[in-house]
């Protein structure tokens, strides 16, 4: 997205026409709805600086920008190679404190950037022009202040502003990057913050029992961490966790003294020396109705509320989720859950087809230039195979519940670490992933994939060991296929759908 030329754009009074002008300045990929008196209020704008501004009919602002994962939108940015010039505008009917809001949560985000940056409000209905000082305060201002700061800014970027603004810097999780969480340096999206709202009233309202759920990547970890650190700010709560990585909690559990952590396995669940205010249960769907039961007789016992993050997998065979815990608390006529819909981690087009790969019952026309997917013989030639792609920056998760004898999962001394078993991969993420399938893979008559060895008694559960490893791509997903021609036309039938 470009730059606009503001008084050009104000120069036309039909707003359908108008915002077609603007998608073919900016190129953005489609039009956006602009109002009357947003149209109104940008033109008396542009006409507010031309006495103050030495080239004001030549001024280009980023317009109504949003930051797409996170649901931030800012009106106008102004971008030079040292400041930033932020304008918010307003018709009327607006509260100073609201203003202020604005202005204090758009420093929050723009800060990232590392420049300086001055925030603005234009009131049009009141013809006033307000600023937000370094210490947070709204101070009434002049358009001549303005027009200085704005002919003083020098080599202005017109670039795509989607370069500067990497989501990727704003959305962590706490286990991988526990120090930027515990140093508040996170942000969640509009979606993450309306079921935060949800879910703290119904505590206010006496709701016992919440969760929400989403596709692995949709930010349920660090909602849940937050409520986490929110809730405990008054006293300690603790946080049950079925998932893998013990060692990467180990830095949160050391600093993190007003959050319990309580390492769990499936149907086991750590006595517990003391009561707390509130119970988090992450991982959820790792969870056995013997662990869930002993964890509700604890906020019972403490009345507390209890709130579980889990993975939804509504596009698995529901008979290879029999061992996930969803199952458990979901059909409790108490339990009030929650969906995460955005995708955070992984791009459309994977989610796409992870989607579609596990459940091929409805298939898009539409292209994977992202995913590649190979064929080999026999274990020789998907090794060739897999070490082409470890080679191409791949992460090779390796199924540990598949009978084939890779070699050692050791990287070289002095190589980057390639591979990773899929038991290890909970809470991590990687540019590109590799996984193998073998023979043992199909399709079911729903058209679910399935798995011939996976067995409830034993806990094999290959098809979301695939599930949990294949959502961890950020970028890239590579499939080596072994021993399994069917289903390699298969998934060449989603691919490249007819």
């Amino acid at each position: 997205m470009k730059p606009i030329n503001i008084y050009a754009l104000t120069r036309l009074n039909d707003p359908e026409l108008i915002s077609k002008v603007e998608r073919q300045m900016s190129g953005r990929g489609r039009n956006i709805k602009i109002r009357e008196w947003e149209t109104e209020g940008l033109r008396l704008f542009s006409e507010r600086l031309q006495p103050v501004c030495s080239d004001a009919c030549s001024l280009t602002f980023y317009y109504s920008y949003t930051m797409q994962k996170l649901g931030k939108e800012f009106d106008l940015l102004r971008i030079a190679d040292d400041q930033i010039v932020n304008i918010e505008l307003k018709s009327d009917n607006v509260s100073n404190e609201a203003i202020r809001s604005q202005l204090i949560r758009n420093r929050y985000y723009l800060s990232t950037l590392g420049k300086t940056v001055y925030y603005y409000t234009y009131i049009s209905g009141q013809d006033r022009l307000v600023r937000l000082s370094n210490s947070g305060r709204l101070v009434d201002t002049t358009f001549e202040e303005l027009g200085v700061l704005l002919d003083n800014q020098d080599e202005i970027y017109t670039g795509d502003i989607e370069e500067l603004f990497k989501e990727d810097k704003y959305l962590i999780s706490p286990i991988t990057d526990p120090g930027r969480f515990l140093r508040q340096e996170y942000f969640l999206t509009f979606q993450q913050r309306d079921i935060k709202k949800q879910i703290m009233k119904n505590i206010s309202d006496g709701h016992f029992l919440q969760g929400f759920t989403g596709l692995p990547g949709t930010g349920k970890t660090i909602l849940l961490y937050d409520m986490a650190m929110i809730m405990s700010r008054k006293n300690p709560v603790c946080l049950f966790h079925f998932g893998s990585h013990r060692s990467e909690l180990q830095q949160l559990d050391e600093r993190l003294k007003r959050i319990d952590f309580y390492y769990c396995d499936k149907n086991t669940v750590p006595d517990v020396p003391r009561d707390y205010a509130a119970i988090f249960i992450d991982e959820g769907h790792g969870m056995g109705e013997k662990a869930f039961n002993a964890i509700f007789e604890y906020g019972r016992e403490w009345n507390v509320p209890i709130i579980i993050s889990y993975d939804d997998a509504l596009c698995v065979s529901e008979k290879e989720r029999l061992g996930m815990g969803a199952a458990v608390f979901e059909k409790r006529d108490d339990f009030r859950g929650f969906q995460l819909t955005n995708k955070i981690r992984m791009n459309n087009e994977l989610s796409t087809f992870l989607r579609t790969f596990l459940c091929a019952s409805k298939v898009y026309k539409r292209e994977y230039p992202n995913v590649s997917v190979s064929y080999g013989a026999d274990i020789d030639e998907a090794m060739n195979l897999i070490r082409f792609y470890e080679k191409e920056g791949y992460m090779f998760i390796w199924d540990c519940k598949m009978g084939v004898d890779i070699g050692s999962m050791e990287s070289f001394p002095g190589e980057a670490l390639t591979r990773i078993e899929s038991a290890s991969v909970t809470g991590k993420e990687f540019d590109k992933v590799l996984m193998l399938l073998d023979d043992s893979f199909y399709y079911d008559e729903d058209r679910f994939l399935r798995n011939k060895e996976s067995d409830s008694a034993s806990e094999t559960f290959r098809i979301m060991n695939l599930f949990h490893g294949l959502s961890r791509a950020k970028k890239q997903i590579a499939l080596v296929i072994m021993g399994n021609m069917k289903l390699m036309d298969q998934v060449y039938n989603i691919l490249q759908k007819p």
